[in-house]
């Protein structure tokens, strides 16, 4: 990103946006805290002879002076400035924890329950999650989770133009807040009923193995590449730099790895129109979180 393009961080209270603004900054960004929407034109203008990238961070402690967000994102348009929306989100039970600990009020709480303050936020900031470019749940991530979660979107060290994190996860967990796009895996015969390949994950190679050779799975996963790749040309032409793609089965411990490390060696190996712009890895949020 140059002068002429910000990046706008905003999100939840205590969902981690001072730890982001941290983060580019050690990326050698030059990040502005609070900043009114109205003056973002303003900062870009004075910021046309840095090399440095723009991060400015809104969100609901400016009070009146955020209700003026959609108005300026839609003014950059104008000038010709451009924009992207890191929105960082956690889940409700979560952000009470912080506030708890901290031991700090909700900013929007007043005389009512932190939840009630969340509620509010939730409500108000609904409008530009959903213009969000990215969107981080941070509900199980550490400060240094975060931190390195930022360096992949925005480290310049990669020279794709699509950054596929490949997140396997157990429904049973709840679906990723942060997933763009979602494959249920759940179809796979799963080998938790397999007694020696229970206490294994998908990691695993006999797992794996396991996976790959039930029916109709080599078929579906070749068909699901040719479309995730029509998909990724498009998103590349919208501008997109960084998708999740979540792949869930039961629990997240077998099938969802297995497939969601497939993926990610296949997607390497591709000879297609867009294989030399796409750079995917695997993550695996749920993998020994079972009892």
């Amino acid at each position: 990103m140059g002068s002429n393009e910000v990046l706008v961080i905003t999100g939840m209270s205590g969902a981690g946006k001072s730890t982001v603004s941290h983060a580019l900054e050690d990326l050698g960004w030059y990040v502005v805290d609070n900043l009114p929407p109205s003056m973002i034109a303003s900062l870009c203008a004075m910021a046309a002879k840095t090399p440095s990238a723009i991060a400015v961070v809104i969100d609901v402690r400016g009070g009146q002076f955020f209700d003026d967000l959609t108005k300026s994102l839609s003014d950059l348009s104008e000038l010709n400035i451009a924009r992207r929306i890191l929105f960082v989100d956690a889940s409700d039970e979560s952000l009470v924890r912080r506030f708890e600990a901290t031991r700090r009020p909700h900013p929007l709480q007043g005389t009512d329950r932190i939840l009630d303050g969340i509620t509010k936020e939730r409500t108000r900031l609904q409008e530009v999650r959903s213009a969000a470019d990215f969107v981080i749940d941070s509900s199980s991530l550490n400060i240094h989770q975060l931190e390195a979660k930022i360096g992949e979107i925005f480290s310049k060290e990669s020279d794709s133009d699509l950054r596929v994190n490949i997140l396997s996860f157990g429904y049973k967990y709840g679906i990723p807040v942060d997933a763009d796009l979602v494959m249920d895996c759940r179809f796979i015969a799963n080998p938790h009923w397999i007694p020696e390949l229970r206490p294994l994950t998908g990691l695993d190679k006999a797992v794996s193995d396991n996976v790959l050779a039930s029916s109709n799975v080599q078929e579906f996963l070749t068909k699901y590449q040719s479309l995730f790749e029509t998909m990724a040309v498009g998103f590349m032409q919208e501008g997109r730099k960084y998708l999740t793609l979540a792949v869930g089965c039961t629990g997240g411990k077998h099938r969802s790895v297995a497939i969601s490390e497939e993926l990610a060696k296949r997607f390497a190996k591709s000879s297609g129109i867009t294989a030399s712009k796409i750079s995917a890895q695997a993550v695996h949020r749920d993998l020994g979180r079972e009892v």
